[in-house]
């Protein structure tokens, strides 16, 4: 039996963003995915998302900056990257090449500088779209982050909007009071999907140092432990917009996405599962595939957002 695993995270926009199948790898956990070219089949992947990219490179935080926690990992990278202009010369002519559409993650301080890297990658053979990151501190607004206020996150997407043709996906933080109202703001302002969660802000502290853990304190919470609370604001998310969703937070096996899809999820990312298994996304989309010829169901559409009460048809 023949079973399709297409899906568009752009159904709106112009030019589209089809993927072969709903599983994609998260920013800043697959590096610019050349990393990875060795030991995983890119090819098979929906989609692989690069770490973020910044204006300017930036050298990121200092030492320690990851610490284990139960079931999951706290990160305090701070956006250690190469910068637009290198990514552009350096990595877009290699994804260029491949047969997976590749989307750059882009990070900004001031809705200024979304614009600018926005800008520099329209037109750049190799990048598909952009995912477009407000979980970053707004330095004009005392560096509360974007993703906190619907204002702020809306004036970013079309700043984006205003510099890029591409589809445009934005990547919601968690640590709000109202997450849908952020994912409607954007998607009012022009987004063409949205991704959920990015990491829950959190800490570890050292006993023996009798300090915290992380150079910066507290860093991000990402893993198996978050993915009860990304399945549920996956689930408001997708009951309350018009825009795909792709889910993000704790996936490390197919059931894992097949619940995020049949909360309402277009496609998924994974992460930190990549980590202890650089295959694990490749093992996903054949857990995927074989669920749904077990099932009978000859369309990935057949489970998406099936598990949401009163959902619309």
């Amino acid at each position: 039996m023949t079973v399709s695993t297409l899906v568009s995270l752009a159904p709106k926009h112009d030019g589209g963003l089809m993927l072969k199948n709903p599983v994609m790898t998260a920013s800043g956990t697959f590096g610019y995915g050349t990393e990875y070219a060795k030991l995983v089949a890119l090819e098979r992947l929906g989609a692989i998302v690069c770490k973020g990219t910044t204006l300017r490179p930036r050298e990121g935080n200092p030492q320690p900056r990851i610490a284990e926690t139960a079931s999951g990992m706290l990160n305090t990278i701070g956006l250690q990257n190469i910068g637009v202009t290198a990514l552009v010369r350096e990595k877009a002519p290699i994804w260029a090449k491949w047969d997976v559409p590749v989307i750059v993650n882009i990070a900004g301080e001031t809705v200024d500088e979304y614009g600018k890297i926005a800008e520099t990658l329209e037109g750049v053979p190799g990048v598909a779209g952009l995912e477009v990151n407000i979980s970053c501190p707004n330095v004009a607004a005392g560096r509360i982050p974007f993703g906190v206020d619907c204002d702020a996150a809306a004036a970013v997407v079309t700043a984006v909007r205003d510099s890029s043709s591409l589809p445009i996906i934005v990547k919601l933080t968690p640590n709000v009071t109202h997450i849908v109202e952020i994912a409607e703001a954007v998607v009012a302002a022009g987004a063409d999907a949205v991704s959920l969660i990015n990491t829950l802000l959190g800490m570890a502290i050292d006993v023996r140092a009798k300090r915290p853990y992380l150079s910066t304190l507290t860093g991000g919470l990402s893993g198996p432990a978050i993915k009860p609370i990304a399945l549920r604001m996956v689930y408001e998310v997708a009951k309350a917009i018009d825009a795909p969703v792709i889910g993000i937070g704790g996936i490390c096996t197919a059931e894992d996405a097949i619940e995020f899809l049949m909360a309402g999820a277009t496609a998924v990312q994974v992460g930190t599962a990549s980590f202890v298994n650089p295959n694990a996304a490749i093992e996903i989309i054949g857990g995927i595939d074989s669920f749904l010829r077990e099932q009978g169901m000859k369309d990935i559409g057949e489970i998406i957002g099936v598990a949401q009460m009163g959902r619309r048809t």
